[in-house]
């Protein structure tokens, strides 16, 4: 059985000040717990620390993330971050392979495995990314285009516990766009890659990757694509940004 997983993606959002504040409204709204619901939120790196405090001062069910990582374990490599500095600073999950990552600052499906191997060495658990644009999608090329990517992503790891590694679909269409896809939309390519996860790793581990919906996923659409059987939870990008939208997605999850 796979818990549902809502993972917030605050993007370059908040100043270290505003994320605080926000952590704390979230904490309050999610006082009576979320079940067996996993949430985590992802700050800006320069956020996550103080996030983090106001998280482990109240012991509220909820887990720290970043937005990206770098491979090497130090070294001259500026402006990035290595993974021990991100497992320093209580995070425990981290988002690669965003379509804003790939298009903005050239990241490949090399980079996204490189990525999570390195994750994966130090116990933090990648939520890693997918996802067509609209040309694609219209020429009827995304579920070939998404399995690609999987298999790219996916080359070479080792997966002893299916919990500690998730994907997320983000038809890049959707995002920030307000376009939405369908839940059947999002069933089709996220039973396309659990299928795709099965051939590489086998059944049994596929059965237990939490594979999340993203896309101006917000709470008034997100019940509808937990229903589907292959859809395991939400990355959250702006209705991450309000704690009582968040939580009432963390509540949907939970019903």
């Amino acid at each position: 059985m796979r818990n549902r997983m809502i993972a917030g993606n605050w993007k370059m959002n908040k100043t270290y000040d505003e994320g605080v504040v926000l952590a704390q409204g979230l904490v309050d709204e999610l006082k009576d717990g979320t079940g067996s619901v996993d949430v985590i939120v992802c700050p800006p790196a320069i956020d996550v620390k103080g996030v983090a405090e106001v998280i482990q001062q109240a012991a509220a069910p909820i887990a720290v993330g970043v937005q990206n990582v770098y491979w090497e374990e130090k070294g001259a490599y500026t402006g990035e971050t290595a993974p021990d500095m991100i497992t320093a600073v209580g995070a425990t999950y981290c988002i690669i392979g965003h379509s804003e990552r790939r298009g903005y600052f050239g990241e490949t499906d090399e980079d996204v495995n490189k990525k999570a191997k390195a994750l994966m060495a130090h116990s933090i658990v990648p939520i890693s990314c997918c996802g067509e644009s609209l040309e694609i999608r219209e020429a009827g090329k995304h579920v070939e285009f998404v399995v690609d990517q999987i298999k790219k992503d996916t080359e070479g790891l080792v997966i002893d516990d299916p919990s500690k590694y998730v994907v997320a679909y983000e038809p890049i269409w959707a995002i920030g766009t307000g376009k939405t896809a369908t839940a059947d939309d999002a069933e089709e390519v996220c039973g396309a890659i659990r299928k795709t996860l099965a051939e590489v790793f086998g059944q049994e581990t596929a059965d237990g990757i939490r594979i999340l919906y993203g896309g101006s996923a917000k709470p008034e659409n997100v019940g509808g694509f937990l229903e589907k059987e292959d859809v395991d939870g939400a990355l959250v990008g702006g209705a991450s940004l309000k704690a009582d939208s968040f939580a009432a997605m963390v509540r949907s999850a939970m019903a």
